[in-house]
């Protein structure tokens, strides 16, 4: 079994937290927990990954996102 290191970007709302892979194109999930919105998103990934040739693969995991919260101060 092969490992894939690819970027999932998570947002809280009211209703609790999304996240998505941008790497792979419809690759989304919810949660209420940000534990079970991990859960999903890499439960999402894998299946998705599964439907791809090992060449596919390949292509779309050598991208690397880098975020950081900002605090930013305005007049």
């Amino acid at each position: 079994m092969k490992s894939y290191k690819l970027n999932a970007i998570i947002e809280k709302d009211e209703h609790g937290y999304y996240a998505y892979c941008p790497e792979l194109e419809g690759c989304c999930t919810q949660g209420k927990t940000l534990d079970k919105t991990m859960t999903n998103i890499r439960e999402a990934i894998s299946l998705y990954l599964e439907t791809m040739s090992p060449k596919e693969r390949a292509a779309l995991t050598h991208r690397e996102l880098i975020t950081s919260s900002l605090e930013v101060r305005v007049a």
